[in-house]
């Protein structure tokens, strides 16, 4: 008697042997990848393997002929990576009986037990037609491709789709979410870590033209639009070369993660590099040269976007308005500038420069047109030496720089061109160019056109209150294309090695000669390249309250026009470099350092600085009705030292809180909302004890508050009376009200009961700070008080500045005051310290070694 036939897939041998087979072909597929490199040819064997394994399990669970299974998404256009999940569509004849439905659960269950990630729809053609009115179904519809069954049936989803496609509707829909996608991937974090399928210039930019193009029927690879004239056949070229480093960087991501990962994590960023063969240079990481060359692919390919979508905008809708002549090279058709010949650019090179005067004096004027667009782009080559050369080339620059509007889209348009880097190539080197440093978070060229728009923005009337120091400069500033041009040159030698700011005066030296600038201002703008790094740290690293430090900033500011010009640069540099570095209290201590420095540059020294400081505070006790007698006792016991360090209004509030508490037996604790307009103030009084100010700390970084300056005094009686400025590490819906009750409460009581300091949880160190580290740099020098100033560089973590007052401690060092600086993930912290040690070279290097190793 004949066996009975084994029904298929009713063991776990058989879903076994195939789950083996697939990982053993897929393994094939990754060694021969890793050999050969070529993604294109990857993702499409990828898609064919798919194929064969899903008609195999089609076949042998006996579908019924009747349907159709296709394939869906990236898939369907056999682009499937390595670990993207297989998008399919069950195209059902008929609405499915329990018989069909079962099978077709066992046919989804097989594929995910044989360990195929699939995402899967099951529809009739009429339910197709109805969930298309969403456009990402749509867009899923038009790219499907039969796999196995009723090919009819296929077909007539195809033609229908076809026949109710409106191709201006959908034109507009994937615009509008490309839009969309634009501004959600756009956030400072996604410039860092990018999106290769999602971020702007990334390969959605690609397919959203390709989809278009399909729904068009222009065709769906980039050497069929060259041949209908949509592109040029080095165009198509440019287009796959760029298409195949963003298939390349995203397949082998999805490798060395081992899983769908789309984002350039920094974990992943060094083993690519790796990969690709790149290196590190003398004066750059091998990962930022990886990223420069994804940066600029995806510059590329955001021009090829624009430029596409404008030609396909075109074809598509085929209304031309009547132009408008402007002049014998240009004219005005609806809201665009075009040119009126095609070769413009190619016989006429001035006309490039004389486009974007345009621009910037028609408002009326959107963007350029499709046909601009393709000869700006192919007329790159044209910016050459002479071009350089050529006076009129140089006055028309000028003249775009001294425009009353435009100016930052003028800028912004020529970098997106190539024409910006080609006028002057030292920018050209650093387009895309990525800085590992643990607080940029823009591309070279990215954060130099963010300082140009800062200082435009400055001057804006509706941004006024962001920064009115600024605004009210700017608006006095004659001449401010003088900023601009320092702008452009501050940071624009980056990763040659050496001085960059000594590098970049240099560059912009010969930029000033070129363009035939006034002596004056060719001097301001050098010297602002030169410096523009000095006010920043000034105010952060140094001691304001010390009329010498005053003194040695303002001997080298020329005269008023100078300290504007450099308070009005360094504000728009610290506000590009990140949206997390520019806070309240930054900008506090570089407005205090601006006006103590126009005093002195107005009087000269101040001989009386510390008699000032007192009447000054006298006259804010007098408006609270304070009589002299009642903080005389109070006053006895301060020194010189505390007036010279803290403001008289911070003396006044000192004052009023203790002029009764004087010998206080238990802790004072009291807040303020701090006058910089952001964070709290902090005092603490209470008679000193060892380990206070790590206590303080410890307390702080578990309220996940970080502190920004610490002043520390000591009384003459004995007591501490310390000032921080705090600020919260992040935003929390807590009233501040409730916070500060909390902390006069809680801190209070800590101090009083002096237990054993238990560290705050360390906390993870940053994924920024573990792939790109840096070493803790720390070294200790006298200043001219009689102190050592203390500077730490290191990598930011919790916790850090409770654990750093511990080592002062252990060793009997005596903190003075602090200057807390973070950018990002690095801290460059300055404390001004003592100790009878320091002034014993060996026991310093001793103290310093140790205070590196534990942080």
């Amino acid at each position: 008697m004949a066996a009975r036939p084994r029904p298929p897939f009713d063991s776990h041998d058989d879903v076994f042997a195939l789950r083996g087979s697939l990982r053993s072909d897929r393994a094939v597929l990754e060694q021969n990848f890793l050999q050969h490199g070529n993604a294109v040819r990857l993702l499409s064997a990828h898609s064919r393997l798919i194929d064969k394994y899903l008609r195999h399990v089609w076949k042998q669970l006996a579908i019924p002929v009747r349907i159709t299974l296709a394939a869906a998404g990236g898939y369907g256009r056999s682009k499937l990576y390595p670990k993207s999940d297989i998008d399919l569509l069950i195209l059902l004849d008929a609405e499915p009986d329990d018989a069909l439905q079962q099978k077709l659960h066992q046919f989804i269950r097989v594929l995910w037990d044989i360990g195929l990630e699939v995402g899967h729809s099951v529809r009739t053609v009429e339910q197709c037609i109805n969930e298309s009115a969403d456009i990402t179904v749509q867009t899923n519809l038009l790219e499907t491709r039969l796999l196995c069954g009723n090919k009819k049936l296929f077909h007539e989803l195809r033609d229908s789709m076809q026949q109710r496609l409106d191709l201006r509707a959908f034109y507009l829909a994937k615009l509008q979410e490309q839009q969309r996608r634009h501004a959600r991937y756009a956030e400072a974090d996604y410039n860092l870590e990018p999106n290769l399928k999602e971020s702007p210039g990334g390969l959605r930019d690609l397919q959203t033209v390709t989809w278009i193009a399909r729904a068009a029927g222009l065709g769906t690879h980039w050497s069929e639009l060259a041949q209908i004239g949509l592109l040029t056949t080095a165009e198509a070229r440019q287009l796959a070369r760029h298409s195949a480093l963003l298939a390349t960087l995203r397949t082998r991501l999805h490798y060395l993660a081992k899983r769908h990962e789309d984002r350039l994590l920094f974990d992943f960023q060094t083993p690519l590099a790796e990969q690709l063969g790149i290196s590190d240079s003398a004066n750059r990481r091998a990962s930022e040269h990886l990223m420069q060359r994804y940066y600029r692919t995806r510059l590329a390919v955001r021009q090829f976007n624009t430029i596409m979508l404008q030609n396909l905008h075109d074809y598509l809708f085929r209304e031309t308005p009547e132009p408008r002549i402007l002049n014998e090279r240009f004219k005005i058709v609806g809201s665009l500038l075009e040119i009126r010949d095609e070769q413009l650019f190619e016989h006429t090179p001035e006309a490039i420069f004389e486009l974007f005067l345009l621009m910037q004096r028609h408002p009326e004027l959107d963007d350029l047109g499709a046909t601009t667009l393709r000869a700006l782009w192919r007329a790159q080559h044209q910016v050459n030496a002479a071009f350089r050369r050529n006076p009129l080339n140089r006055a028309r620059f000028m003249e775009i720089l001294r425009q009353p509007q435009g100016v930052l889209h003028a800028l912004r348009r020529m970098n997106q061109y190539g024409i910006l880097g080609r006028y002057i190539p030292a920018f050209g080197r650093i387009v895309g160019q990525m800085q590992h440093d643990l607080f940029h978070v823009y591309t070279v060229d990215e954060h130099i056109l963010m300082v140009v728009r800062n200082l435009r923005r400055f001057a804006e009337p509706e941004y006024a209150q962001e920064t009115p120091l600024c605004h009210q400069l700017i608006g006095e500033f004659a001449r401010p294309e003088v900023l601009y041009i320092a702008g452009l040159f501050h940071d624009i030698a980056k990763g040659r090695g050496g001085d960059h700011s000594q590098l970049g005066k240099k560059d912009a030296r010969a930029f000033c000669v070129q363009h035939q600038l006034g002596r004056n201002d060719s001097n301001l703008i050098v010297w602002l390249v030169e410096q523009h790094l000095i006010m920043s740290s000034t105010a952060q690293k140094q001691d304001l309250s010390n009329p010498e430090v005053i003194a040695d900033f303002a001997e080298k500011i020329k005269n008023d026009r100078y300290l504007a010009a450099l308070y009005l640069l360094t504000a728009a540099d610290v506000r590009g470099t990140s949206p997390k570095i520019w806070n309240a209290w930054k900008a506090k201590l570089m407005e205090d350092l601006f006006h103590l420095t126009r005093r002195y540059l107005s009087y000269g020294k101040a001989d009386n600085h510390l008699d000032d400081i007192r009447k000054q505070a006298v006259n804010e006790l007098n408006l609270n009705a304070m009589a002299d007698d009642s903080y005389r006792l109070l006053w006895a016991q301060l020194d010189d030292n505390y007036f010279m360090d803290h403001a008289a209004q911070e003396i006044a509030w000192h004052t009023r809180l203790l002029a009764y508490r004087v010998n206080s037996a238990t802790p004072v604790v009291k807040t303020r909302l701090s006058h910089a307009g952001e964070g709290l103030q902090v005092m603490v009084y209470c008679t000193d004890q060892r380990g206070l100010f790590a206590r303080i700390c410890n307390f702080f970084a578990r309220m996940n508050f970080t502190i920004a300056e610490a002043k520390i005094h000591t009384t003459r009686h004995g007591y501490a009376l310390d000032s921080f400025q705090i600020m919260e590490a992040a935003r929390s819906d807590t009233p501040y009200r409730d916070i500060m009750t909390f902390i006069e409460f809680e801190l209070a009581q800590q101090i009083a009961q002096a237990k054993p300091i238990v560290l705050a949880p360390a906390g993870r160190v940053s994924r920024q700070l573990k792939h790109f580290p840096i070493g803790t740099k720390a070294e200790i020098k006298p200043d001219n008080k009689g102190l050592h100033v203390l500077s730490l560089v290191t990598g930011d973590r919790p916790g850090l500045l409770a654990r750093f007052a511990l080592i002062l401690d252990t060793h009997n060092v005596r903190l003075h005051r602090a200057k807390i600086n973070t950018l990002g993930s690095r801290v460059e912290d300055v404390f001004w310290v003592s100790g009878e040690q320091l002034s014993d070279t060996g026991e310093t290097e001793a103290f310093l070694d140790e205070l590196r190793e534990k942080i």
